[in-house]
C-alpha cells in the first residue's frame, strides 16, 4: 500500500493558477501510473488527469488545455499544474495511485489501490 499526500489547493480568482503536488511514499513510485481525480459538492468524483510510468498523459476533455500533468521520480512527487482555472473547477481534488504497475494506458478510477486525502480548490468567479 502506498501512501499519498496532497497538497497545493487553495482558493483562487478566476483566471488564476494553482499547482497541486502529491508525494508518494511506501513502494517504488516510478513503476506505477499515477492520476488526478476531482469531486465537486453533489457531483460524483471524476477523471482529471493521468501519467503512466513512461510518462504519456492523459486529461479530461474539460480541463485539456489548461492543466499539465507531471512527475518527478526523483522526489516520488505527481503535479498538477492548473492554468486559467473557472469556477466550475472548484473541487476536492485526489491524487491516485494505480494498483499495479508497468499499466499503460488512461488511469481509471477502478484502476487506483490508493488514494490521499484530496485538497480543496476553491475558484472564485
Amino acid at each position: 500500500q502506498v501512501q499519498l499526500v496532497e497538497s497545493g489547493g487553495g482558493l483562487v480568482q478566476a483566471g488564476g493558477s494553482l499547482r497541486l503536488s502529491c508525494v508518494a511514499s511506501g513502494r517504488t513510485f516510478n513503476r506505477y501510473a499515477m492520476g488526478w481525480f476531482r469531486q465537486a459538492p453533489g457531483k460524483e468524483r471524476e477523471f482529471v488527469a493521468s501519467i503512466t510510468w513512461t510518462r504519456s498523459t492523459y486529461s479530461a476533455d474539460s480541463v485539456k488545455g489548461r492543466i499539465t500533468i507531471s512527475r518527478d521520480n526523483n522526489k516520488n512527487t505527481v503535479y498538477l499544474q492548473m492554468n486559467s482555472l473557472k469556477p466550475e473547477d472548484t473541487a476536492l481534488y485526489y491524487c491516485a495511485a494505480d494498483s499495479v504497475p508497468w499499466r499503460s494506458g488512461i488511469l481509471t478510477e477502478q484502476d487506483c489501490g490508493s488514494w490521499g486525502q484530496g485538497t480543496q480548490v476553491t475558484v472564485s468567479s
